[in-house]
């Protein structure tokens, strides 16, 4: 990637900054979290048996940990980072859960959080090219984000995308350890499939036409899929989220109160516990039928100009 200055049509390229210290990168993405990444920052270099865990935070959304570390070289095994960390997350859950009740000062239960949803994030100022293959499974929950500094003040969090998901990470033998034995058994990667019975056509239906009505509406929206709900965000932020059932898809809009839209046939509803339970207002509305889309798609367009414009 190269970057420019534009001064009155002169061009002058902009430099990179290498980060001098991992503990640069670290400090840098630790104050920003809730903007770039949206998760709750819960502790520092937290310290268990043997490992160290550069930031752990949490994961509001879908109520689960996630892991960061931070590498100024790229001579490391991806997947053996994976592996270790979230063996180490799942096999003293206690000990997570306590860190996350003293950061809030109050009692959560290891039951409450969903470790299925586990994760972790690789933050470097580069990877190689079979770092980036490594991560080309579709049920593996690790992500990829490259940290880049520039000499006039830029700063790029730039995700890796995978090119291929398709095969398992469960068919490469040379894998199978104790360790990858008790992630795999626990970790568990969704997608849009999983949130259907094969005789729900009606709401298939009504969820192939959303999303393709979605997607349209800004280019930079993306979907993914967790255990809860298929949703829709910008910059790791849900704008919307689905919840399928049988007859209908709930819609669930984040962050947003009744004065926060125009809804002139009143037919949304505001959770009023929403904020207690989930530390985040959220008002729903039900997709019965097609025609219901297109009251739906007003409304998405307000939060887009409101939070995302």
């Amino acid at each position: 990637m190269q970057i420019y200055n534009n001064n009155s049509w002169k061009l002058s390229q902009v430099k990179e900054i290498w980060f001098n210290l991992e503990k640069d990168m670290q400090s840098l993405t630790e104050a920003n979290l809730e903007n770039i990444f949206w998760l709750e920052f819960i502790k520092t270099e937290f310290q268990l048996n043997n490992l160290r865990i550069d930031s752990l935070v949490f994961d509001n959304e879908t109520n689960s940990f996630v892991i960061i570390e931070y590498k100024r070289w790229n001579s490391y095994s991806v997947i053996d980072q994976w592996m270790s960390y979230l063996a180490l997350m799942l096999n003293n859950k206690a000990d997570f859960v306590l860190e996350l009740w003293k950061k809030r000062n109050k009692f959560i239960d290891t039951k409450d959080i969903d470790w299925s949803q586990s994760r972790v994030i690789i933050i470097a100022d580069g990877f190689n090219r079979y770092q980036k293959e490594s991560i080309n499974f579709k049920d593996l929950a690790i992500e990829l984000w490259e940290l880049k500094q520039f000499t006039n003040w830029v700063v790029v969090f730039n995700p890796i995308r995978a090119s291929n998901t398709t095969e398992s990470i469960k068919t490469v033998t040379k894998f199978e350890t104790d360790e990858f034995e008790k992630v795999n058994k626990e970790i568990k990667t969704y997608n849009v499939e999983d949130h259907f019975k094969e005789w729900w056509e009606k709401t298939k239906e009504l969820y192939e036409e959303m999303k393709e009505r979605i997607i349209s509406l800004d280019s930079r929206i993306e979907e993914k899929a967790v255990n809860a709900y298929i949703g829709y965000n910008i910059w790791n932020k849900n704008c919307v989220i689905l919840k399928v059932q049988k007859t209908k898809i709930v819609l669930e809009l984040l962050r947003v109160k009744p004065e926060d839209i125009n809804d002139p046939e009143n037919k949304t509803t505001y959770i009023e516990w929403s904020m207690k339970w989930w530390n985040k207002d959220v008002t729903t509305y039900n997709i019965n039928n097609r025609d219901d889309i297109d009251y739906w798609i007003i409304l998405v367009k307000q939060i887009l100009k409101k939070f995302f414009s």
